[in-house]
């Protein structure tokens, strides 16, 4: 078995980056194929890589999810975050969009790290027409400042994200 590679600068930023931030930017593919960008709460599946989002029926997002499953996420730092906005520490997660069952484990399971990350979802779980969704990375892209970009396999990210939990536990 291939030892683990020791986690590099780059890879304690995007960790950090991953943990820290609580909103995304979701692009996804309207009903006439045009690209569509909307934003939304979201939590870290511990197991990683997957991104928990909790959206509503109503919402156009919803729809084209399930129409068009394939998604792009942009996770970014705040503008204060780097001396020049060019630099901004950001990453962008190439997604499939998961549907949970209704009332299944997983969607249970989802739900419950959701509201771990945001109990005012709660609320909004109760609601009817809101369920949970699980993105799932199927790969990154890195910037890390300026000059400073990578690409990042899921594989990669899930090992990084598990190392960072062992560390801190």
């Amino acid at each position: 078995m291939k030892p683990a590679l020791a986690p590099s600068r780059m890879d304690r930023l995007l960790v950090e980056l991953l943990r820290t931030r609580r909103t995304l930017a979701l692009g996804t593919i309207d009903e006439a194929g045009g690209p569509a960008v909307s934003m939304a709460p979201w939590a870290l599946d511990p197991a990683g890589p997957d991104l928990i989002i909790l959206i509503s029926a109503l919402a156009a997002h919803t729809r084209q999810l399930m129409l068009h499953p394939h998604a792009s996420i942009l996770i970014c730092a705040g503008e204060e975050a780097a001396d020049s906005v060019h630099a901004l520490p950001r990453a962008t997660l190439q997604v499939e969009a998961l549907h949970p069952k209704s009332g299944s484990d997983d969607a249970r399971a989802a739900l419950a790290i959701y509201i771990a990350r945001h109990p005012a979802g709660e609320m909004l779980a109760s609601l009817p027409d809101f369920s949970v969704v699980r993105l799932r990375v199927q790969a990154a892209r890195q910037i890390a400042g300026f000059g400073a970009a990578r690409d990042v396999s899921a594989a990669r990210l899930r090992e990084l994200l598990r190392e960072s939990d062992n560390s801190t536990a």
